[in-house]
């Protein structure tokens, strides 16, 4: 790598770092007087940002007096656009469940969005599982302590202690008790074949994304 190839890398790296600890909204009068306007660009096209994010750092260094570059971001950022828009970057934008700007150009675009779309159907199969995972543990732990509340209750109920009219009170909690406890052994039940079914869904899609080599 030449000389000219490590300077660039290294702008880019720092621009990089000093957005990432300073964030846009927030640079200071020397990171602004610094700022390689290309190399800014070029990280924002790489992460597939819009053109809107300039007018985020323009502003924040005209608080100090410093002017963006434009036409030196936007180069940057074409450059930076060339990296993300490859079909390897869309497939895991849309696994790790992330919104696509429109950002490609058209020339790359197809390809992208054929890869985007394949990590954002295997994002939406994993959440079906995870979703169901969630409210079946949701149920058991309202099951859990639903017995827990019938077995105090039914502790109470022959008491020596427990009143005529709280045994009356009590025998109607634990009738709905009863009847909720049903309800949710049923909703588990439903909620393991759903769960079993979107696994085998995953389990299939993912033999077929696994052909695309991502």
């Amino acid at each position: 790598m030449g000389s000219n190839a490590n300077s660039k890398f290294l702008m880019i790296f720092l621009a990089t770092a000093m957005l990432a600890l300073s964030g846009c909204a927030s640079m200071s009068s020397e990171e602004c007087q610094l700022m390689d306007w290309s190399a800014i660009g070029y990280t924002d096209g790489s992460n597939g940002y819009t053109s809107d994010r300039f007018s985020q750092h323009s502003k924040a260094c005209a608080k100090h007096g410093y002017a963006a570059d434009f036409q030196a971001y936007q180069a940057g950022r074409d450059e930076g656009l060339v990296e993300f828009c490859q079909p390897s970057r869309g497939y895991n934008l849309g696994l790790n469940g992330r919104k696509y700007a429109g950002v490609c150009d058209a020339a790359l675009e197809d390809d992208f969005l054929d890869a985007y779309r394949v990590g954002q159907q295997l994002y939406s199969l994993r959440a079906n599982v995870n979703n169901a995972n969630a409210r079946i543990h949701a149920k058991e732990r309202e099951l859990e302590r639903l017995n827990g509340d019938m077995r105090t209750n039914e502790a109470l109920l022959i008491s020596d202690e427990t009143t005529t009219e709280d045994r009356v009170l009590l025998l109607a909690e634990l009738k709905d008790m009863s009847e909720r406890i049903g309800q949710l052994e049923v909703e588990i039940d439903v909620l393991i074949s759903d769960r079993a079914h979107y696994e085998h869904e995953l389990a299939n899609y993912e033999s077929t994304v696994a052909a695309y080599g991502f």
